[in-house]
């Protein structure tokens, strides 16, 4: 059931992307306008009321939490399916991040309560399968029920089925005891927000995760937002033909990717607790170069492999690194660390990374027309090299911050 909420999460998250073109085109909006409501607009509210909902969760239950959160997002998702212009959109997408808001990091810590340390890596990892499959379910269904019927529909259909799924949800998942996996004598009541603060403060490589996945979530997110728009202005595709096109890349690399992290973290972090960042580091190495093949190749069928490649590569991090952060911070706090997690990471990946590889396309536009989107995603690709070195540090401190 988790996995299903959170397929179901960026679904309602990145269908935005498919639909880009249409709702373009009817409500006369720029590439920085469709990058700020793409992004942006999520982006402000996802990450402020990220980190109270999860103090609130490390007091309160964390299923109503979810359930709740689910509902407000879904709810929200099928008003963007009635917005007749920029702002009203804005203003519905600004609802999605509210709810989501309180959508992840009360997963993170019922899975850390399901699952005993030595299997964290390949739960957390099996649990991000909703991002591939959420991602590639809303490019498919967006771009089908748009190509059939129109882009509004696609929102109230997905937002619709999210609301179906609420009430299922409350009735079938159960908390956890708190902790139950840590020593015995581990502390399980939630302290105050500042502790939480000052243990992290006091944990470089919290703070090295945290912006190191920021700074590849930039490219992360800006990519699947706006990779639709450049396969239909690079290549030519249609809508349904991108949505088969670069819908198959995201499930088939998603998968592959993250249980790979997942399966590699748990295998090689028992022994090198450093291991849980090395991986992530090593895989965003090899990833930009081949993003760089892909993105200037001509040829549909070279660039398809080229991105499938880094595609996987690109996601091997959700399961090492969301385990080394629960590892980090001790039972009671642990729903707060992941919500600080979640800020930073999202803030910085979904509040920057949209719209700025619509400005850098926009800026780059009078030079290089339809193809100022190929160079805005080649200079985006220097955020997976610095998370590479920011993992890498963060790789040298783990085994001194963990905390279980």
């Amino acid at each position: 059931m988790l996995i299903v909420v959170y397929t179901f999460n960026f679904i309602d998250r990145q269908i935005v992307g498919i639909l880009a073109g249409p709702i373009k085109a009817e409500l006369g909006l720029s590439d920085t306008q469709l990058g700020m409501m793409g992004g942006l607009a999520f982006a402000l509210f996802y990450t402020a009321l990220g980190v109270p909902i999860g103090l609130l969760a490390d007091r309160r239950s964390r299923v109503w939490i979810m359930t709740v959160a689910l509902a407000l997002w879904s709810g929200f998702t099928a008003l963007c399916g009635v917005a007749q212009n920029f702002w009203q959109l804005f203003l519905s997408r600004m609802g999605v991040g509210v709810g989501e808001a309180g959508g992840v990091a009360p997963a993170y810590s019922l899975i850390a309560d399901y699952f005993p340390p030595a299997e964290r890596a390949r739960a957390l990892a099996v649990y991000s399968f909703g991002i591939p499959l959420g991602s590639a379910a809303g490019i498919f269904l967006g771009g089908w029920i748009a190509s059939t019927i129109d882009w509004r529909t696609a929102f109230i259909v997905v937002g619709l089925a999210g609301l179906a799924l609420a009430p299922i949800f409350r009735l079938v998942v159960r908390d956890p005891v708190r902790g139950r996996f840590d020593p015995p004598r581990a502390q399980t009541t939630a302290p105050p927000f500042g502790e939480v603060m000052r243990t992290l403060a006091a944990k470089p490589s919290f703070w090295l995760l945290s912006f190191g996945a920021g700074s590849c979530s930039i490219l992360g997110y800006g990519l699947i937002f706006w990779l639709p728009s450049f396969f239909a202005r690079t290549y030519g595709l249609e809508l349904l033909e991108v949505s088969q096109f670069y819908g198959s890349i995201i499930l088939v690399g998603g998968v592959i990717g993250i249980w790979g992290g997942g399966w590699l973290g748990d295998r090689l972090g028992g022994a090198d607790r450093g291991a849980y960042a090395r991986i992530p580091a090593i895989a965003f190495l090899v990833a930009a170069p081949c993003y760089a093949v892909g993105v200037l190749s001509n040829s549909l069928p070279l660039t398809y492999a080229m991105f499938l490649i880094p595609q996987a590569l690109g996601l091997m991090w959700l399961g090492p690194v969301l385990s080394a952060v629960q590892h980090i911070a001790p039972a009671s706090m642990r729903t707060t660390a992941s919500a600080s997690f979640l800020f930073i990471n999202n803030l910085i990946g979904i509040g920057v990374g949209t719209v700025l590889i619509g400005w850098i396309s926009e800026q780059l536009a009078p030079s290089f027309g339809d193809q100022s989107l190929r160079y805005s995603i080649l200079i985006g690709l220097s955020f997976y090299l610095l998370s590479a070195a920011l993992f890498f540090l963060a790789s040298r401190r783990l085994h001194r911050d963990w905390a279980s």
